[in-house]
């Protein structure tokens, strides 16, 4: 055939119409295929599948176009029609309108998608959590203090006197005060204020500046009001080290009088407190802080140091002995140190603290934390997170570790509503977004986990990989769950954790080789260091092998593994549930849940 017959040909059967109407029809199911299944829990493979047949459908579409016709008498194959009889030109004229309607729908989707970006089916029927979109008059974020000292090892002054500041706003129940984990990423004065400002959720700022020398500082500090710039008060401290206090209680004083919030008698007492008498154990404190806000195995070695020289030189120092609670929690939380281990210390260092001063927030949160993963203590660690808030209404941690209590005993709701409280106290926080997106997880509201996890990743925050993952598998998504434990152990340099994460997904896979060799390498490193019974219970419930995971997780329970209070709500271990043994261990952990069903 000549080649300029062909294409006419092809023009006069429609099949340039018929392969452009299927592929804009094509393209629209897909996008209802991918909103929609979620909704209904649909598999992701189906999703695939959905894609695949549209894919194979588009050649069988455009041959039958070519080969047969439309005709007064119905369909017939092209080679036995009369070409005065065709009825291509009327039923092209009706592709056109076809084309053109379909397109109408598209551009409408994508225009609404624009316009709503947030918008999806899984968010109609539960709504996920959103930042505020009004912004509170009686707000602020106290930006990094700039080390004005001659020595650069000062900067840690500069940092604790900035979070000592906030510390004492963030006991005003009328204030809404953004955690020092938010506002660390920016510099003293920036020039975008306003900018700044909105990403924090707040109306003022206050930039400051510290300079130490020997036995005297110098504080200055300026409250502005982000949106028009305007300068609400100013002020400069030229004081003795002994005074640091008074400087830190008459800032945060002043600044709840210019911003008109309302302090009680409690309040005003709590920010004008002095903590120690002691200016060295008050700065080796501050040094512990500074490493305790590090995040890392050898940056709380470093934290615990420094905080028991703070109580070597005051044993009275009730702070410091929070600040020991706080780390040595962290380790158990994070699997740095075994819990029977790591978590009497903090009790001990906790009760400590309440024996000096029961108004340290700090410590009833560490206790309550340790009543939760380590003491399966329901009731008591009720008493410890409502007495830390009423301290101190504005402690970012004590909200998202609430929320993890709230997240065990399966009151979802409340404890998302908890972790969304936590998260605009401390917004930009990579550790703030990880944990709402465990909460999601845990909600089992995976689309939304997954969104959050991403925007954990955006800052740098590698464990998101970890949540990722598991979001991922809980979905059935397994190959993607394996990428990124893959990428979360490559930047976790191989820590248990990480480990049993790949071996799990390998096994989910059915890649029996590679999961027993991770069950491997994580009995050699249990030879090194600490490692979680809960770990191999994971794999090998990966692996189907149910004997073998729940020995370990009778294991786990022996060494009292933070994992264990989410058993109820926790998706790895769904396949587990229906076992006898499953609901004879989630019995001995929520044995005292019923006194504390409606605990605060």
């Amino acid at each position: 055939m000549n080649p300029r017959n062909f294409f006419a040909e092809l023009k006069r059967r429609n099949v340039y119409k018929v392969a452009i109407a299927y592929g804009v029809v094509a393209w629209l199911l897909m996008q209802v295929a991918s909103q929609i299944f979620p909704f209904f829990e649909i598999p992701n493979w189906a999703v695939r599948l959905v894609v695949l047949l549209l894919v194979i459908g588009f050649p069988v579409a455009v041959i039958l176009a070519w080969a047969f016709e439309l005709t007064p008498e119905g369909i017939k194959r092209a080679e036995d029609v009369d070409i005065s009889k065709s009825l291509t030109r009327k039923s092209g004229r009706k592709l056109d309108f076809f084309i053109i309607a379909v397109l109408l729908l598209v551009i409408a989707a994508l225009v609404f998608q624009r316009l709503h970006p947030n918008v999806s089916p899984s968010a109609k029927t539960s709504p996920a959590p959103v930042r505020e979109t009004t912004v509170a008059e009686k707000s602020i974020a106290v930006l990094p203090f700039e080390n004005l000292s001659h020595d650069p090892d000062n900067a840690y002054f500069a940092d604790g006197i900035q979070e000592e500041i906030l510390a004492r706003l963030a006991r005003i129940a009328d204030l809404k005060v953004i955690s020092r984990t938010s506002t660390q990423h920016y510099k003293s004065s920036p020039e975008n204020l306003p900018q700044i400002a909105k990403r924090l959720g707040v109306a003022n700022i206050l930039e400051g500046s510290v300079q130490k020398s020997a036995d005297k500082v110098r504080v200055n500090v300026e409250l502005i009001r982000a949106a028009t710039d305007a300068h609400l008060w100013a002020d400069t401290f030229d004081r003795k080290l002994t005074d640091v206090f008074a400087i830190e209680s008459e800032v945060a004083r002043t600044i709840a009088d210019t911003l008109q919030a309302k302090l009680t008698d409690p309040e005003r007492n709590a920010i004008a407190a002095r903590p120690t008498e002691n200016t060295e154990a008050y700065q080796l404190y501050l040094k512990g802080r500074f490493f305790w806000n590090k995040w890392s195995p050898e940056a709380s070695e470093k934290a615990i140091e420094y905080f028991q020289q703070a109580i070597d030189k005051d044993p009275g120092y009730a702070l410091a002995y929070a600040g020991l609670a706080d780390t040595y929690i962290s380790q158990a939380w994070f699997g740095e140190v075994a819990p029977r281990v790591a978590v009497p210390r903090a009790k001990a260092a906790a009760m400590k603290a309440l024996d000096i001063d029961d108004g340290v927030a700090e410590a009833h949160a560490s206790l309550g934390f340790a009543n939760c993963i380590y003491d399966w203590d329901w009731p008591a660690a009720a008493t410890h997170f409502e007495r830390a808030l009423a301290l101190s209404p504005g402690y970012a941690t004590a909200h998202s570790w609430h929320s993890l209590y709230l997240a065990a005993l399966a009151r979802s709701d409340e404890a998302l509503t908890e972790a969304k409280r936590a998260f605009d106290l401390d917004p930009a926080s990579p550790g703030m977004n990880q944990s709402m997106g465990i909460q999601l997880l845990y909600a089992r509201r995976f689309d939304e986990a997954i969104e959050q996890f991403r925007k954990a990743l955006e800052m740098d925050y590698h464990d998101a990989h970890a949540g990722l993952g598991y979001a991922y598998a809980a979905k059935g998504m397994y190959r993607e769950a394996l990428v990124e434990f893959g990428k979360y152990s490559e930047l976790d340099r191989g820590t248990p954790r990480s480990i049993a994460a790949l071996g799990y997904a390998h096994a989910l896979l059915k890649e029996r080789g590679e999961a027993l060799r991770a069950l491997d390498q994580l009995m050699v490193l249990s030879n090194q260091r600490y490692v979680s019974a809960s770990s191999f219970a994971l794999v090998y419930a990966g692996l189907g092998e149910k004997d073998q995971a729940f020995a370990w997780l009778e294991k786990a329970y022996e060494e009292r593994s933070v994992t264990l209070p989410y058993l109820k709500v926790n998706p790895i271990l769904d396949p587990l549930r229906s076992d006898p043994r499953f609901e004879a261990l989630v019995a001995k952990v929520f044995s005292a849940q019923k006194s504390a069903t409606q605990s605060p």
